[in-house]
């Protein structure tokens, strides 16, 4: 198959570039200027900025400045405390800002709309453009890592463009999704997977201006049946309405490498081990090889990654008639290669927001779109696991040049390892993505009667992806597929996704001044249509056509989501607010229980605007909110027909001949006609505060959150179903913990400011129900599939533990310390060691998580940096139980390679169910480290350096594993990131 590169020649991107700073030609003018507050006393180091650009500059101990900026151009002037003004830039400019309190009047993003920042009531997180993280983002996820509390976002591996493991507040479920909703500009956004890439990471990270993380059900209960892992609302850049084009620039470049690898024994190690054990064994001996090669270093490689993006935004104004519109247009390019060989990312993307008003400014319209096109260059990971076990004695070539691999008679040893090397470089694993995520949302302001709008959004999220696997013929890999036996194969998958939104509301906003009081009421209706196809086929590479299932039929679902939802916000005297919604949906997915009702309220009291407080000035906000509220997830991983009947088709050796025709049987399969969503219900409590002008603010939450009707699977009388296990609504969970957020700006100087941003988030899992009736004796549901042997487990889903507990033998030890084979505490006291014996031994989940991020500027210069820490969590190390054991030395005439802690143990055989096993595995990570150094008015330069440390007693590579079982992941690279910024 043709291969596309979609790789930007560099002389290309250099046009591009000297385009774009080609139009930076703009008359510049010198600007002075004076700051000062409502009193007229002059502010000392306020930061006035030229927008769009990288040029500002401090205001001096008697509030004046100067700097140069193109004539008319926006300057955004700022100030702890105050609230930002923005003015044309002239030759003499006197800037006023306002108390704190104005700062009140900002707006956070909430569901379909937005809200004063005085009058949230719900658990609302605003995270804006200049705050996000900095380095090599290719996902919306990488930019949230450690930025605000309760919600913790786990990067699913080091690949290029891996997904993220997202939760907030903790998961909610135990075999539906545990990931939040996510909307992009007023566009819900499926949460079915992209085939050959992960949801958001077609989305780039540039183009994002901000997140509003909805975490209580007050807030989130506006999206009813798919919101109990909380929202993620997504805002992307825009223009600014009368402003000249702006335009800017970034590029980066950087290398990366594999931080650490796993510990296994040495060429010369592994000979005395082995020598030890089986010198009296000819062929063990003769098999021993007298090579030295590092096959973790083989696999590996410095990796490098370019970046670019630019965009341009403005606002064009119609002289002549009443017409604007803002505009941003971008376009960006990355090519990421993985530290593991043979992967990459490559991904392009265009997006323009266009924001046209009409009719006196009673008509806006907001057309967003992004279009993205992303090559996949995937690996079999399935190396990494045996790159750590390969015998570093042999060598990656033989000598006439083919690479090494084991033999039995005279063929390739399908029961021994693979060539690490051959692995990779035999197969060719690609995808193409295709991608469209737009919508045009219509707002229009009714004229007789103001305050009262109406608004349209439709939406579209298209893609199509195509993908293989192509085995070479007669290749390592070919030999140990027993179903290709040496031919290689071709197998290819497609995937197409469509869709589709409408939503509708009306809202009607009013102050009423007589009475001190302000409102708003919404109620709307939303339609959404979620289509999949799918096909997968698969040849041999010798023209064997008939070898496998080549007409497999395309695989087609679809699912309908129905709403209604309304909300009230009442603000009484600036003090006292109360928001109540409710929204009512209805699903295709669930036929004999359609529709769920959602409902929530929240109040809120601002403390500070009463009498007693008015006066104190050092307090700057205090706010206490209480919510309620009930949410649905409807996603549970059952399909789009979880509850009709289905049937699927016979896999092949059930076919049966008649006469010239091949029959295809098919069967029926059991379900459950009465399954529905599970149910969330959350109980929030908040402090909001602010002290010294806000110098110092931050909030804390307290919360509970109990899911009913969990879905859990349970035996079913024989002959009732056509199966013995079915998924039934019958579990309870719950969680409970608190979170704060902090952040302090300590030094506010004319050249030194410093800020520090702290998060701190605590959660106790615990399951409550698993049965339709409460069972004392029911075991629980084992989960968490590790490598070695035949189905064996880790992990259990157990009534009054967390979720995903393990669940393991308690090992007996030595007088020395050293674990006894074998040996386990009987704690059933039964004189016999059985599965009996087993018991629940901590869980993957840490109690408590924090992060913290700081920046300090001077003058031109800015140092940033940002740790995450992660307390209690445990994490099984599959890799060391299923490579200790000394008994798979030598096997099935191959040698494997142990880890170096195995002549320590000295297991001869695998303990896989041991306790020794589960390690604790807290962390604390400097994530990430900036410098940045403003060359010049137009130009900045910075240099990053990200994953830069662990600090953890866990024993594997790393501690940071999102489900728990740690087994071969592709690692976590170290990165080193140079990085320049131009603005015009």
């Amino acid at each position: 198959m043709k291969q596309v590169n979609i790789k930007l020649p560099f002389r290309m991107l250099a046009l591009i570039v000297g385009l774009f700073l080609s139009m930076g030609a703009f008359a510049q003018i010198n600007v002075k200027g004076h700051v000062k507050d409502a009193t007229g006393e002059a502010i000392i180091g306020a930061t006035i900025r030229v927008v769009g650009t990288q040029v500002a500059t401090i205001s001096d101990f008697d509030g004046n400045f100067t700097l140069k900026a193109n004539q008319g151009a926006d300057l955004q002037v700022s100030y702890m405390g105050y609230q930002t003004a923005t003015v044309k830039a002239a030759p003499s400019v006197v800037i006023t800002l306002q108390d704190d309190q104005a700062l009140l009047n900002e707006v956070v993003v909430i569901g379909y709309g937005s809200v004063r920042k005085s009058d949230a009531t719900g658990s609302v997180m605003s995270v804006e453009a200049d705050q996000l993280n900095k380095g090599i983002a290719t996902s919306p996820a990488d930019l949230l890592q450690g930025k605000t509390p309760g919600v913790q976002i786990t990067t699913n591996s080091g690949a290029p463009g891996a997904g993220s493991k997202i939760r907030i507040r903790g998961g909610s479920s135990l075999s539906a999704s545990n990931d939040p909703l996510i909307v992009i500009d007023g566009l819900p956004i499926s949460s079915t997977e992209i085939s050959g890439g992960d949801v958001l990471n077609t989305i780039n990270p540039n183009d994002i201006e901000s997140f509003s993380i909805l975490k209580d059900a007050s807030a989130t209960a506006i999206y009813g049946s798919r919101a109990s892992n909380g929202v993620i609302l997504i805002t992307t850049k825009k223009g600014k309405a009368g402003s000249k084009p702006h335009v800017n620039v970034d590029m980066s470049g950087s290398f990366k490498v594999v931080s650490k690898t796993v510990d296994v024994l040495s060429a010369d190690a592994l000979r005395t081990l082995f020598t030890s054990r089986y010198s009296d064994n000819a062929d063990a001996m003769t098999a021993l090889g007298n090579a030295n090669t590092d096959w973790q270093d083989e696999i590996y490689r410095t990796a490098w990654t370019e970046e670019i993006n630019a965009s341009v935004s403005g606002g064009y104004v119609a002289k002549d008639f009443d017409f604007k519109m803002p505009y941003r247009v971008s376009a960006g390019f990355i090519n990421n290669d993985g530290t593991l060989k043979t992967t990459n990312m490559s991904r392009g993307t265009v997006g323009f927001n266009l924001t046209p008003t009409l009719l006196n400014d009673r008509l806006t319209i907001n057309l967003n779109g992004k279009g993205v096109f992303t090559h996949n260059s995937f690996a079999d990971e399935g190396a990494i696991g045996q790159a750590v076990k390969y015998n570093p004695l042999k060598p990656v070539y033989n000598a006439d040049g083919t690479y090494h691999y084991w033999l039995n008679n005279g063929l390739p040893n399908s029961m021994a390892l693979l060539n690490p090397v051959a692995q990779l470089e035999q197969q060719n694993r690609d995808s193409y993505v295709r991608r469209f995520v737009g919508n045009a949302q219509f707002d229009y302001k009714f004229k007789f009667l103001e305050g009262l709008r109406f608004n349209l959004n439709l939406g579209l999220d298209f893609s199509t992806t195509t993908g293989w696997t192509i085995s070479e013929q007669n290749s390592e890999v070919s030999w140990h597929d027993k179903e290709q036996n040496g031919t290689g194969a071709w197998e290819e998958y497609t995937q197409l996704r469509r869709d589709q939104t409408l939503e509708a509301y009306l809202a009607y906003a009013k102050e009423l001044k007589e009475i001190n009081s302000r409102f708003d009421i919404l109620g709307g209706y939303s339609w959404q249509r979620f289509y999949n196809s799918t096909t997968d086929r698969k040849i041999s590479n010798d023209g064997n056509e008939t070898q496998y299932n080549v007409n497999k039929p395309v695989f087609k679902t679809e699912s309908y989501l129905v709403s209604f939802y309304g909300r009230l916000n009442y603000t009484f005297m600036d003090r006292y607010m109360f928001t109540a919604t409710l929204r009512n949906d209805g699903t295709s997915r669930f036929q004999n229980n359609k529709w769920g009702l959602f409902p929530s309220v929240a109040l809120a009291w601002r403390i500070s605007e009463e009498d007693f407080l008015k006066d104190v000035d050092w307090l700057s906000n205090l706010k206490l909110r209480l919510g309620y509220g009930v949410t649905g997830q409807q996603n549970i991983n059952q399909g789009d027909y979880p509850s009709i009947p289905t049937y699927h088709t016979n896999q092949a050796g059930s076919y049966y001949q008649f006469g010239d025709n091949v029959i295809v049987p098919i069967t029926p399969k059991g379900y459950a006609a009465q399954i529905k969503w599970e149910e969330t219900t959350t109980y929030n409590v908040g402090l909001d505060f602010g002290f010294m002008k806000n110098r110092i603010n931050g909030s804390i939450d307290v919360y509970k959150r109990k899911t009913s009707d969990l879905l859990n699977f349970v035996p079913v009388s024989a002959g009732t179903n056509l199966t013995n296990y079915l998924l039934q609504n019958v579990g309870d969970m719950e969680n409970k913990g608190f979170e704060v957020a902090l952040n302090v700006v300590p030094i506010e100087k004319k050249d030194l400011r410093w800020e520090i941003g702290v998060n701190f988030s605590y959660n106790k899992n615990k399951i409550t129900r698993l049965t339709a009736s409460d069972d004392p004796n029911y075991p629980g549901v084992e989960a968490g599939d590790i490598s070695g042997g035949v189905g064996n487990k880790i992990q259990i889903q157990k009534v009054g533990y967390p979720i995903n507990s393990f669940y393991v033998f308690q090992q007996v030890y030595d007088e020395a310390g050293k674990p006894l084979e074998g040996v386990y505490v009987d704690r059933n006291h039964d004189g016999q060691i059985t599965d009996d014996d087993r018991y629940v031994y901590y869980k993957p989940d840490a109690d408590v998580n924090i992060g913290l991020n700081t920046e300090v500027s001077y003058k031109k210069w800015t140092l940033s940096a940002s740790l995450r820490s992660s307390l209690g969590n445990y994490v099984y190390n599959n890799v060391a139980s299923d490579a200790e054991m000394l008994a798979d030395l030598w096997t099935n005439n191959f040698i494997a390679n142990r880890i170096s802690t195995a002549p320590f143990t000295n297991f001869q055989q695998a303990q896989y169910k041991s306790d020794y096993y589960v390690q604790n595995a807290s962390w604390l990570k400097l994530d990430k480290v900036t410098l940045a150094y403003n060359v010049c008015d137009w130009c900045r330069v910075n240099f990053t350096a990200q994953n830069v440390f662990t600090i953890t007693n866990y024993e594997g590579v790393d501690p940071e594993v999102g489900n728990g079982i740690d087994n071969n992941m592709y690692p976590r690279s170290r990165n080193f990131i140079l990085g320049a910024s131009f603005n015009f």
